[in-house]
C-alpha cells in the first residue's frame, strides 16, 4: 500500500524546511502525494509546485491551514487543492495575516514589559520575512536568553495562559470554508480530537454544524491519534457522509519527534483516500 501526507508546513509559515526540502524528504519516505498546508498563506505554493517537477513520483497538492474560532474554541480548517492565485482567497488570507501582525505587536509589547528585549524586525529577518508566529518568537528567545529548549520557551512564556500569550482574532470556520470553496478547494477539519474524554460526543456536536456549513472532509489520520481515535473519526466521517483526510502536521526541527509521513513512527495515511477527495472537488 502507498502512503501520503496531506498536512505539512514549510519555512513560508512556521516550518523549518523549504518546500523543496519537504519534497526531498517525501521521496526519501516513499510518499506518493504531499500537500503543503502552511498557516494563513499560500505564498510557498509556487516554489512547491516548481520543486515538484523534480519528483514525478509525488503528487504535489497545494493547500493552506486557517485557524478559526467556533464556540470559543480554536478549530483549524485545512484547504486542499485551492487555486493559490485566487483573488478572494488572497484577500482573505491578507486580512488574516494583518490580524496576526497586530497580535505579534501586542505579544512583543508584553514580552518587553516582562523584561525581554524583542525586535520583531530581527525576528522577521531571521525567518526570511514570511509569516511570523509564536514559534519564531520562541526561536529568537531561545537564542538570546537562558531557556533549556524550544518547548521551555512555550511553557514559560508563550503557551495559552502563559504570561506573554495573546489570543488571536480569528475568522469563523464557515467563512474559511466558503473562501476555500470559492478558490476551488476542499475544506478539511484538521486534528478534530484533542480531548481524553467525551471525544466522540464533542466531535459529533461540531460536525452537526460544520457539515451543513460546507465541510468536505475530516482528518482521521493524525500524528497524535491513537488507533481508537482514528477509528472514532473514520466512523464519524462515514456517519456524516464526508471524506477522510490525514497528515503528520510536520514542522521540521520545531517538533523533532514528528517525521514527515510517519509522525511519531506509526502514522500511515493511505493513498486510497485521495480518490474520495478528488470526487468532492468543485467542478
Amino acid at each position: 500500500m502507498n502512503f501520503i501526507d496531506l498536512h505539512t508546513h514549510s519555512t513560508w509559515s512556521d516550518g523549518t524546511d523549504s518546500p523543496a526540502q519537504l519534497l526531498d524528504k517525501a521521496e526519501e519516505a516513499g510518499l506518493t502525494a504531499l500537500a503543503l498546508t502552511d498557516h494563513d498563506t499560500v505564498a510557498g505554493i509556487p516554489a512547491f509546485l516548481e520543486a515538484a517537477k523534480a519528483h514525478p513520483g509525488i503528487q504535489a497538492i497545494p493547500g493552506v491551514e486557517v485557524s478559526t474560532l467556533y464556540a470559543n474554541r480554536e478549530i483549524h480548517i485545512v484547504g486542499l487543492f485551492p487555486d493559490h492565485k485566487n483573488p478572494e482567497l488572497l484577500n482573505f488570507l491578507s486580512d488574516v495575516q494583518r490580524k496576526r501582525r497586530e497580535r505579534n505587536e501586542r505579544m512583543a509589547e508584553k514580552l518587553t514589559a516582562l523584561g525581554y528585549d524583542i525586535d520583531i524586525e530581527t525576528i522577521r529577518e531571521l525567518n526570511g520575512g514570511q509569516i511570523i508566529g509564536r514559534p519564531h518568537f520562541a526561536d529568537y528567545l531561545l537564542k538570546k536568553y537562558d531557556f533549556e529548549n524550544f518547548q521551555d520557551v512555550f511553557e514559560k512564556l508563550l503557551k495559552r495562559d502563559a504570561p506573554a500569550f495573546i489570543p488571536r482574532s480569528l475568522p469563523s470556520p464557515f467563512d474559511a470554508m466558503d473562501i476555500i470553496h470559492r478558490a476551488g478547494g476542499l475544506a478539511v477539519w484538521a486534528h478534530p480530537i484533542y480531548r481524553k474524554s467525551g471525544e466522540r460526543t464533542w466531535c459529533r456536536k461540531i460536525l452537526k454544524d460544520l457539515v451543513p456549513g460546507g465541510l468536505d472532509a475530516i482528518e482521521a489520520y493524525y500524528t497524535q491519534f491513537s488507533e481508537r481515535q482514528t477509528q472514532t473519526v473514520k466512523e464519524l466521517a462515514q456517519e456524516f457522509g464526508i471524506a477522510r483526510a490525514g497528515g503528520s502536521d510536520y514542522h521540521g526541527r520545531h517538533h523533532p519527534d514528528i517525521a514527515l509521513g510517519t509522525g511519531y513512527g506509526k502514522l500511515r495515511v493511505p493513498e486510497d483516500i485521495l480518490s474520495e477527495l478528488f470526487k468532492r472537488k468543485p467542478a
